[in-house]
């Protein structure tokens, strides 16, 4: 008879009935089908079961009467070493099963009992596996679907060479890349993705040091996938420090970012593309004063860990295949399984640290941002070898260095005062209140409340 495993299960005899009905469970919740016999010891030896006129029926009941989802099994006696047993055979794809309302799971030979939060997860899997969300027929029509967003996609698509047809019509485009069911419905998918108001909302916001305690700005925004992965990119942009680089064999410079902008745009697409439909969330922006947070609703994928993703060149298992694949095809992620560690090699060539969190609400990708003050020094040096000493203080028409270093210390408080400015700049007070003057006048930053207990905020240009 060989031992117990995680598909086998022996009983002595019906004496252990409900004590057979959470292994039925526990295999049905972990391998979907399994078998179990009265009669035989744990070690595998048939010891032989009285089997009256109603036993097998009676055995049958039991299980169908007390687990849920119902499961019909097939019971039958069979004849082991010579001795009278009783084989049930089981299987159902309706998970999570419950034996008088418990759940079981599982694990070897043994039955263990599945947490709270084990379920919920099982839940989630079972509704993602049996019925995905991006699939779903949605409630619009064709007259919902952006045209631009679409037409714009299909160039983009073919510019990649991945798409290797022209813009027709809507309704066209949609069934080639069956975004269409076989009713004529627009699947969820092709709502948020193409939809002129399809309920997906993208939340920013700027705080003032390493925590959440304060914030200078918070936008809201709402739009289709493509139109906020645009637009998430270009408030990071906008809010982030840049230097500037003029080391490049001429007067010209490179202006660069202190996080890659591939790196970002990358993680808003894994964002958008692999974040759970099910939960009613947002995907957030976070910009502090030493790092960027972007995080989706839902948790990384159950089969493994994003150093999976990066070290071991896993393949691909995203939660939204159908939505992958349009972003692939527009050329916003270049190959499937891949972002996380494109990201972290970018961030790696420019000594920059992030991290991929897991937390208990959502996946998040936090990249740290870089201290530019020996950048601003460096860029100083550079002009002065280059320029007069009259606009050695100059980076470009709109900011200089030290308005540069002004908004820095603003971002990292939102409270300072002149004098402190002046302290951490190195100018007097005086060429302070003329810089912030500028400041203002150019709508980089505004002054909120009276000048003793007011604020600086930074505003988006």
């Amino acid at each position: 008879m060989g031992e117990e495993n995680e598909k086998v299960e022996f009983k002595t005899s019906t004496a252990e009935l409900q004590s057979a009905l959470d292994s039925i469970v526990a295999i049905l919740n972990k391998h979907q089908k399994g078998t179990l016999y009265f009669g035989v010891k744990n070690n595998g030896t048939p010891v032989g079961q009285i089997i009256g006129p109603n036993t097998l029926r009676d055995v049958s009941r039991t299980i169908t009467d007390h687990i849920e989802p119902k499961i019909f099994p097939i019971v039958e006696k069979v004849i082991l070493e010579g001795k009278e047993c009783i084989k049930v055979e089981f299987e159902g794809i309706d998970i999570p099963y419950f034996a008088n309302g418990r759940a079981f799971i599982r694990v070897s030979d043994e039955d263990k009992k599945i947490t709270q939060t084990e379920l919920k997860k099982m839940i989630i899997q079972t509704e993602r596996k049996n019925n995905k969300w991006e699939e779903l027929p949605s409630n619009i029509t064709i007259d919902d679907i952006d045209e631009e967003t679409l037409k714009k996609f299909i160039e983009k698509g073919n510019k990649k060479g991945r798409i290797n047809y022209e813009y027709t019509t809507k309704e066209d485009i949609l069934k080639r890349l069956n975004l269409i069911d076989k009713n004529g419905k627009i699947k969820n998918a092709g709502n948020v993705l193409f939809g002129k108001s399809p309920n997906v909302d993208l939340r920013c916001a700027i705080f003032a040091t390493e925590e959440k305690s304060t914030f200078l700005d918070m936008q809201d925004y709402s739009g289709n996938i493509f139109k906020l992965i645009d637009i998430g990119e270009q408030y990071i942009s906008k809010n982030i420090r840049w230097s500037a680089n003029f080391n490049t064999g001429s007067f010209a410079r490179e202006d660069l970012p202190e996080i890659p902008m591939t790196a970002i745009r990358e993680a808003l697409c894994n964002a958008f593309g692999h974040r759970s439909w099910e939960e009613p969330y947002s995907v957030n922006i976070a910009i502090y004063s030493n790092r960027i947070e972007i995080d989706n609703p839902g948790h990384f994928t159950e089969e493994a860990t994003p150093n999976d993703y990066i070290n071991k060149q896993e393949p691909s298992r995203p939660r939204n295949p159908l939505i992958v694949k349009i972003l692939y095809l527009s050329g916003e992620i270049e190959t499937w399984g891949t972002g996380l560690r494109k990201i972290y090699n970018v961030c790696k060539k420019e000594n920059l640290k992030v991290d991929f969190e897991d937390r208990k609400l959502a996946f998040f990708v936090v990249l740290y941002r870089k201290n530019l003050e020996g950048l601003i020094e460096n860029t100083e040096k550079d002009l002065s070898s280059k320029v007069d000493d009259k606009v050695d203080d100059k980076i470009d028409d709109k900011i200089t260095i030290n308005q540069q270093k002004i908004i820095n210390l603003i971002i990292e408080n939102p409270y300072i005062i002149r004098e402190e400015i002046s302290q951490k700049v190195g100018i007097s007070v005086t060429s302070v209140s003329n810089n912030l003057k500028k400041l203002i006048k150019k709508g980089i930053i505004k002054r909120i409340g009276a000048n003793k207990n007011g604020y600086w905020k930074l505003i988006r240009k």
